[in-house]
């Protein structure tokens, strides 16, 4: 495959029906705000600064009340699908309205400090995968594992080709769609896109990307969130 056949566009799904219960706050995570705008509005935004992502395909929560009053629900890139009661439910979702893509990438709706050269060097797998790959950072940290049950150390965890899976994760849209359907049906568990893969028996490739990248996820996140996304638009602007 080379870049004279591959697909201009890529349709990106970001699932966005979760209530962020960590978080600690009176709304769903992907409606604090950085700024002006929502985690929500701010992750997209991240997704359309490639050329090629033309259309996001949000999953949201049948009891969502806060998409619908922001600027970006009027964004004709933008369309919004119901999603389900587990993170791979509202993927499905929004497969399903992903139809005439051939490649689709997935992003986390509270991951606001994605980089462009990270999105570009991961979208440039469509060059060389069939299967597709996930940005991921690798573990620096000693990491331990505890004992059932137990506030205490079990062991030391080798650290050597341990990574940190971030998002966005891409992958063939059929691909996906079918692993994501196997998965469920069987009762597999399902904490991200490359685990359906895996547990098909695909093996996603390794993008390494910027650590920085981080999921909003605890009280503390948002302020060092709102930190990297200044330096990223500092370092763009400039």
């Amino acid at each position: 495959m080379n870049m004279h056949t591959l697909p201009a566009e890529v349709i990106a799904v970001v699932p966005a029906a979760g209530i962020g219960s960590r978080m600690q706050a009176t709304c769903p995570k992907q409606y604090l705000t950085i700024g002006q705008q929502t985690l929500l509005e701010h992750s997209i935004a991240r997704l359309f600064s490639h050329p090629a992502i033309k259309q996001v395909i949000v999953a949201l929560s049948p009891h969502d009340t806060q998409f619908a009053s922001l600027p970006l629900a009027r964004d004709p890139r933008v369309i919004s699908v119901t999603g389900g009661e587990t993170r791979a439910e509202s993927v499905l979702a929004g497969l399903r309205a992903a139809q005439g893509a051939s490649w689709v990438l997935v992003h986390d709706a509270a991951r606001p400090c994605l980089h462009a050269d990270d999105l570009a060097r991961l979208l440039q797998v469509r060059e060389t995968s069939h299967v597709g790959a996930i940005l991921a950072a690798p573990v620096r940290d000693t990491m331990k594992r505890g004992e059932p049950g137990v506030a205490a150390v079990a062991h030391t965890v080798e650290r050597d080709d341990l990574w940190h899976a971030l998002t966005p994760q891409f992958f063939p849209h059929q691909l996906l769609t079918a692993c994501l359907t196997r998965a469920l049906a069987e009762g597999a568990t399902i904490t991200d896109e490359a685990s359906a893969l895996e547990y098909c028996g695909y093996h996603p490739l390794l993008v390494s990307g910027r650590s920085d990248n981080i999921k909003v996820t605890r009280p503390e996140d948002l302020a060092l969130a709102a930190f990297y996304l200044t330096q990223i638009q500092l370092k763009e602007s400039a």
